[in-house]
């Protein structure tokens, strides 16, 4: 097995499961880009086993403590432990998140169960190599019908793989049928977002619908609409769904008339609506902001802040006199404490005083690392407005 040192100061030393190329001393044994490597200190003493690539700025991600290979039964222990760490927290074991990543131990490795159908990531050259190998563990530790491969990640990009979907087990699937938070969802596990559906907020959803009734509900950058669906279950008064995906807003549609409920729906741009609905002087009870992260840089937060504090001020300007809002992050690189602040930074423009309710964050199938900041990265709040000091 070839490997590679470690310089004194390299985070590995202090917890941290990565290696970047700049925290390498020595490399020795010639590894190859999609080995198994293993990470020493500059006394020769074991740090662990990990996947390495030199053409990424991540040469080496950590996977175990000790000399370890990347076989079948490897993978197939890894997801049954995952698996049973979920079905002790109580999470339906029909649609999770089955692998996430470092935090199941399984660096770049993402798997998402949607009934009979279960969607596969491989964002490391490692993995991907192996994706045949880690398909056939899911299918038979799940036992699911079909492993479907949704490797059309941009991030795969910085390791230098090819964009790819498509079956990769199985029969290719039907769009089917899924109940998440107790709605019903069309799925279409290969042409759908992301791995299928976004399963980080599956928690959040009926936690922000419990003050919907009665009010009078815009849910901004809707996606496929389950914000919306959870509130008007919830006895919202009226409720408007707003997304700028084309594509997105007959799935928005249907989705509500699958759950039989009445949701208004419009295609626009979110900062552009709000501004609008502000000189039309419309005013709503409860705004949930779920947007895209705003960078995926470092460099970009700055940028991201600014972002930040303008569609808050837009949201503050179209709430009633002791409205709610919502608001999520999933910028990684822009902490809770930045994202409060700005959000505390709109409401002083807006002249509007708030008190937070709630926290909010991404659901328990997706767990995060202590020492691992990369595995936490949605962070969400609930305003109430109230009146001025």
């Amino acid at each position: 097995m070839g490997g590679i040192i470690v310089r004194p100061r390299a985070r590995i030393l202090h917890g941290h499961d990565w290696v970047y190329g700049t925290e390498v001393l020595k490399t020795f044994g010639s590894p190859e880009d999609g080995d198994v490597v293993s990470i020493k200190d500059g006394r020769d003493r074991m740090l662990g086993s990990a996947v390495y690539n030199s053409k990424s700025q991540i040469v080496a991600r950590r996977f175990s403590r000790r000399r370890q290979d990347l076989d079948a039964e490897f993978f197939t222990r890894r997801l049954q432990r995952a698996q049973e760490y979920r079905d002790s927290l109580g999470i339906d074991p029909l649609v999770r998140r089955v692998l996430w990543s470092e935090s199941d131990g399984l660096p770049g490795v993402i798997v998402d169960r949607f009934g009979r159908v279960a969607t596969l990531q491989t964002l490391t050259m490692a993995m991907d190599q192996r994706r045949d190998m880690i398909a056939a563990a899911v299918k038979e530790v799940l036992g699911v019908e079909s492993v479907v491969e949704r490797n059309d990640s941009s991030s795969r990009k910085l390791e230098g793989l090819e964009v790819r979907t498509g079956a990769l087990l199985g029969p290719e699937p039907d769009a089917c049928e899924i109940t998440i938070a107790g709605m019903k969802f069309h799925l279409d596990a290969i042409h759908g977002q992301k791995t299928g559906f976004y399963l980080d907020q599956t928690e959040s959803y009926r936690q922000v619908a419990t003050w919907a009734k009665g009010k009078r509900v815009l849910d901004c950058f809707s996606n496929q609409g389950a914000f919306a669906i959870a509130c008007a279950q919830a006895g919202a008064a009226d409720v408007t769904a707003v997304e700028s995906g084309k594509e997105n807003l007959p799935r928005i549609e249907a989705n509500a008339r699958l759950n039989e409920v009445p949701i208004k729906v419009v295609g626009a741009d979110v900062f552009e609506f709000l501004s609008s609905a502000a000189r039309r002087e419309e005013e709503y009870d409860l705004i949930i902001l779920d947007p895209p992260p705003f960078t995926r840089t470092r460099k970009g937060i700055a940028d991201a802040l600014r972002g930040y504090r303008e569609l808050h001020l837009k949201a503050a300007q179209l709430l009633s006199k002791e409205g709610l809002l919502a608001t999520f992050s999933c910028s990684h690189h822009v902490s809770a404490e930045e994202f409060g602040g700005s959000v505390a930074e709109a409401f002083s423009d807006a002249r509007r005083t708030a008190r937070q309710l709630q926290t909010f964050g991404q659901s328990s199938d997706h767990p995060i690392l202590v020492g691992f900041p990369e595995t936490e990265y949605l962070k969400g709040f609930l305003y109430g407005m109230t009146a001025s000091f």
